[in-house]
């Protein structure tokens, strides 16, 4: 089935091919050759030459590198980082990993399956590769810095800053998590309890964040940088790198092969059921899914902030990972007894009215329209959580989701796109301007940042793997698309 897939008239669409051997080291293959990744980076080459341009965290910057080089057209010239740790997490969870995973190539066009303008998913750098900007209380001044992190230390981060001792940063059978405590970022006594926002623009992009805040077209961001710092290279989703995958692996500070969420779509094999978690129908129910073992942020933060007389120690706004949450938006939907969205369509805002929409015309993408109103409540909730610094909560996760549309509709870089980045920065602004009339900025510390990147497809880059599939004759699943499971 490899061969298959690496057969050189799929390689337009077919970047890698990778799986992991019975040791759960991971492998990566297309129709120029085959690796074995190694801990500490550096392919063994098994055959032909090696398929991999390199494995640098940092590759495509400063940004006017991935600028002259966008959406790589050969493997060859492209990254793919941290790729052994990635790899052998995804493919950890007997039960629900893939025997393989097939990456589309940067410029693979698919709407038939899914597939949007604007892309993501990939092993790649560009695709992988979040924002990470952190302001405020105990956070050192250092602007933009050419460094690169996880997402998975952005929960264990959180969560010490929100009081929890680093012994207890743990899942819950007492194991030491994937993610680290980002200390050479964090003033001396950066553990001592204050209030913490993390907030996540879902698939903003990186570069194109940073360069807009530089020019002054994102002045919220900005404002954060200044009073903190943004790292270049952001932070490296897990893989793959989609929406419920790195949602989860943030909240949890573990991959994916600990905390069981394979991807928005994939196999459980032991109870035979198709898992889809990012969907408006069950996502109010995703924490379900998570692993016994995992433990989210609020889970940890409760264990160490007194509560149990109605106080809000942590709050999960737009957020479907919320599990141990005080507040959360996805409770409202569960105990409202309907499914999915619907149970709060009377709540959103309508959109046509919303103070920070730019452009009325992206109004006509349904998801694009979907976002603004979600993410107008998302303000609204934040406004309501934090009407006075008495009531505030220890730790919030305030997830926004118009990016994501943006990005999809348009790609990196479009005027879609940005103008998704500029309304949830008018909204970082008002939210900014709040926490200052109320005193409470000098007390907070947020971290922003996303849970993958983008890359523009091509439209004329078009083609479907299944004929090759169908063509071995072996049984088998295909979800995502690109996670096969041998049946």
């Amino acid at each position: 089935m490899i061969d298959a897939l690496c057969a050189p008239e799929l390689a337009p669409i077919v970047d890698l091919v990778v799986w992991a051997d019975e040791d759960g080291e991971p492998y990566a293959a297309n129709h120029l050759g085959s690796v074995r990744f190694r801990y500490q980076g550096g392919a063994e080459v098994l055959s032909g030459t090696n398929p991999l341009g390199s494995e640098d965290p940092m590759a495509f910057l400063p940004y006017q590198q991935e600028l002259a080089n966008p959406s790589p057209r050969v493997s060859t010239e492209n990254a793919y980082p941290l790729a052994w740790q990635r790899l052998r997490s995804f493919f950890a969870d007997p039960e629900r990993s893939p025997d393989l995973a097939i990456v589309h190539t940067p410029r693979h066009f698919f709407p038939d399956e899914g597939g949007h303008v604007g892309e993501h998913g990939s092993l790649d750098a560009i695709q992988s590769r979040a924002p990470l900007i952190m302001s405020g209380a105990g956070v050192k001044k250092m602007g933009y810095v050419d460094a690169f992190a996880r997402l998975v230390d952005v929960g264990p981060t959180l969560a010490f800053l929100a009081g929890v001792p680093a012994m207890d940063l743990v899942d819950a059978n007492g194991q030491g998590l994937d993610g680290r405590v980002l200390r050479d970022h964090l003033e001396p006594g950066g553990g001592q309890r204050r209030h913490v926002i993390g907030m996540l623009w879902d698939g903003a992009h990186c570069g194109d964040l940073l360069h807009l805040a530089e020019t002054g077209e994102l002045p919220g961001v900005a404002r954060l940088i200044a009073n903190g710092l943004a790292l270049r290279g952001g932070a490296v989703a897990e893989f793959p790198s989609i929406t419920l995958t790195n949602h989860t692996s943030i909240l949890t500070g573990t991959g994916p092969g600990r905390h069981g969420v394979m991807g928005n779509v994939y196999f459980d094999r032991a109870t035979g059921e198709r898992v889809v978690p990012n969907d408006q129908s069950t996502w109010h129910l995703s924490a379900d899914w998570l692993r016994p073992s995992a433990r989210t942020i609020f889970e940890m933060v409760a264990k160490h902030a007194p509560g149990g007389d109605g106080t809000v120690r942590t709050a999960s706004v737009d957020e479907a990972i919320d599990r141990g949450a005080d507040y959360a938006t996805m409770a409202l939907i569960r105990e409202s007894g309907e499914s999915g969205a619907d149970a709060l369509d009377d709540a959103l805002p309508d959109p046509t009215t919303s103070p920070y929409l730019r452009d009325a015309a992206y109004l006509e993408d349904s998801y694009f329209r979907w976002g603004v109103r979600v993410d107008d409540f998302g303000i609204t909730q934040m406004s309501a959580l934090f009407s006075n610094p008495g009531s505030a909560p220890l730790l919030t996760w305030w997830a926004s989701v118009v990016t994501d549309c943006g990005h999809h509709g348009g790609g990196p870089r479009s005027d879609m796109a940005r103008d998704a980045l500029r309304q949830s920065d008018a909204r970082l602004v008002t939210f900014l301007d709040h926490l200052d009339s109320i005193g409470l900025s000098d007390q907070v510390t947020i971290l922003l940042t996303a849970d993958h990147g983008f890359e523009g497809s091509d439209p004329e880059v078009i083609g479907s793997w299944k004929a090759a599939l169908d063509a071995t004759g072996i049984p088998y699943r295909d979800e995502g698309p690109g996670l096969v499971y041998l049946l």
